[in-house]
Parts: C-alpha cells; sequence; structure tokens
C-alpha cells in the first residue's frame, strides 16, 4: 500500500510535475486562509514572494541590487538603529 501511494506520487511528480505543484501550493493556500484568515494569508505570501526575489537576487550575484537595497534601507532606518 505504501509503495503504491509513493510510486503514484513519483509517477505524478514526473508527468505532471506543474499540476501538481500547484494543486499541493492551492491546497496549502486554502488551508492557510481557513486557518489564520486572508489578510495574513495575503501577508505571508507577499513576504515569501519578496524573500523569493531578493534571494534570487543574491543568488545571482547581483551586487549593484544588493548594494540598492543596503543603501535604501540605511535612508528608511532612523540613525540610532544603523548598526552595520
Amino acid at each position: 500500500m505504501k509503495e503504491d501511494i509513493l510510486n503514484f506520487i513519483k509517477y505524478q511528480l514526473k508527468e505532471h510535475c506543474g499540476r501538481t505543484v500547484g494543486v499541493v501550493i492551492g491546497f496549502i493556500i486554502a488551508v492557510s486562509v481557513l486557518l489564520i484568515g486572508f489578510f495574513s494569508t495575503l501577508f505571508i505570501i507577499i513576504c515569501v514572494g519578496a524573500g523569493l526575489f531578493i534571494g534570487n537576487k543574491i543568488d545571482k550575484g547581483d551586487s549593484e541590487f544588493l548594494d540598492n537595497v543596503i543603501y535604501r534601507l540605511q535612508r528608511l532606518l532612523p540613525p540610532f538603529s544603523r548598526r552595520w
């Protein structure tokens, strides 16, 4: 029984990867909306998206982007909270 389920999951991921990932993400979002509410879920999705975007830029080695983010943070934060 356990092997049948694992074989089914492997088949789905191999043959229908996009659909399977979409269903899993949709299910997670639906459960999140039911448990913590729409706006909290939306906030989490936005934070994850921003983190993914920034992490992708850092992984690609875009130093100009990173310098720009640090510069904007320094301008945004008050002088007493600058620790770097």
